[in-house]
C-alpha cells in the first residue's frame, strides 16, 4: 500500500504546487468491502470545497491516464482537508502547530493525567511544552515525544 500512497503523492505533488496548496497526508484503506483512497489538502487560510473538487478531477484524470493502472482494485477517491482538528502526526505538523490549542493522549500518566490540552509553545526533538491550565492557573508542561499516543489540534472553548 505505501507503494500506491507514494504514487498518489507523486502524481498529486504538483497539481497542489500549481495552486499553492501543500499535502498534508494520503490513506489507502480498505473499509467493510470498499477501498478508499484519502488525499487531505491544505492552503494558508484553508481549503474550501471547490479547491477539493479541483484536486480531485485534475488527480483524477491523471491517476485514468497511467498504464498499467497503479491501483487496480476499485476505489472511491476522496479529497478533503484534514479538519479543524487534524492529528498531528509528522514533524512538520507540529512545527505548523506552534501557538495553536492542541489535545494530546499519553500512553501512560504524567502528573496523575493522561490527556491534555494547552497551546504548544515549543517543539524541540525530544519533548513537546504546552501551557496548560491547570485549576485557573496558567503553566508550561514539558511532554516527552516518545510518551504521547495521539495528538491533535483542538477547538478551545
Amino acid at each position: 500500500m505505501s507503494e500506491i500512497t507514494e504514487t498518489v503523492e507523486n502524481l498529486v505533488n504538483p497539481i497542489l504546487a500549481e495552486h499553492d496548496f501543500y499535502l498534508y497526508d494520503i490513506e489507502f484503506v480498505k473499509e467493510s468491502k470498499s477501498w478508499y483512497l484519502r488525499v487531505y489538502i491544505d492552503k494558508k487560510n484553508g481549503i474550501n470545497i471547490e479547491d477539493c473538487a479541483l484536486v480531485s478531477d485534475e488527480l483524477s484524470e491523471k491517476l485514468d491516464s497511467i498504464e498499467p493502472d497503479p491501483i487496480p482494485q476499485a476505489y472511491f477517491l476522496e479529497v478533503s482537508s484534514p479538519g479543524a482538528e487534524r492529528p498531528l502526526k509528522k514533524p512538520s505538523d507540529f512545527e505548523n502547530a506552534i501557538g495553536e490549542y492542541i489535545h494530546v493522549s499519553l500512553y501512560a500518566p504524567i502528573d496523575g493525567n493522561k490527556i491534555y490540552e494547552g497551546t504548544l509553545k515549543e517543539d524541540n526533538d525530544d519533548d513537546l511544552v504546552i501551557n496548560i491550565n491547570m485549576k485557573g492557573r496558567f503553566k508550561d508542561l514539558s511532554i516527552p515525544k516518545k510518551s504521547i499516543a495521539k495528538a491533535r489540534l483542538a477547538i478551545k472553548f
